[in-house]
């Protein structure tokens, strides 16, 4: 049985990977000329929580953890797909706005998906393999260098499917300058992340001891 802790992991993680694909077409300004998408704020910490469940749990739960993952976003897509060809009625005035947002996040969910698996599964195969060769130490290591790597493929692989040639503008050149300080800004993001790792494991092991015991 679930523990309550780990169903509450598990609703942040479903709500962080839909959030990140309904809004994530959003471009903002980092740092000056830096730009890069509003997911930015949210990728992050979906590696962070599977990287507590593979700490806790193990590899298999992890893994089900990012099917489940896609299996929501699946069902997402397939309902953005309905409602946006559903002819609107008369009264609503702001269909067009509404086509323009959502068809772009479906091209942005297929992206998703295919960079999801790809890197997750990578991910909960480096920290694996690193716990292993670490005899279980030395989380904090664990955890930064099989994200680095994961974020590599998310980022570049996400980004020329969700993008390349969205518009005239998404050049290759420009996509990259992208990809690029998004990739650097989720490095360091999952660095200075690295005890909310350490505080998610010491969280969800404390919350399944008590409920066993109790």
């Amino acid at each position: 049985m679930f523990s309550f802790r780990l169903q509450v992991l598990f609703a942040i993680f479903i709500a962080l990977l839909i959030g990140m694909n309904l809004f994530g077409s959003k471009i903002i300004s980092l740092f000056g000329p830096f730009s890069a998408s509003v997911g930015i704020f949210m990728v992050p910490l979906a590696f962070l929580a599977t990287d507590v469940v593979e700490e806790v749990f193990g590899k298999k739960l992890a893994r089900q953890f990012i099917l489940a993952g896609m299996i929501a976003i699946l069902i997402v897509m397939a309902y953005v797909a309905i409602f946006v060809s559903l002819p609107a009625h008369e009264r609503y005035t702001m269909n067009d706005a509404y086509v323009t947002v959502f068809k772009s996040s479906l091209r942005i969910m297929t992206a998703s998906i295919i960079a999801f698996l790809i890197s997750q599964f990578h991910d909960v195969w480096s920290f694996g393999l690193l716990k292993k060769k670490t005899s279980g130490r030395f989380l904090w290591l664990r955890t930064n260098v099989s994200t680095v790597f994961s974020q590599a493929i998310d980022t570049f692989l996400f980004m020329m499917i969700a993008f390349y040639q969205l518009t005239p503008k998404f050049t290759f050149a420009f996509v990259m300058g992208i990809a690029i300080p998004y990739f650097i800004f989720k490095v360091l993001f999952g660095s200075i992340s690295s005890p909310l790792v350490y505080l998610g494991a010491w969280w969800l092991k404390n919350g399944h001891q008590n409920e066993t015991e109790g």
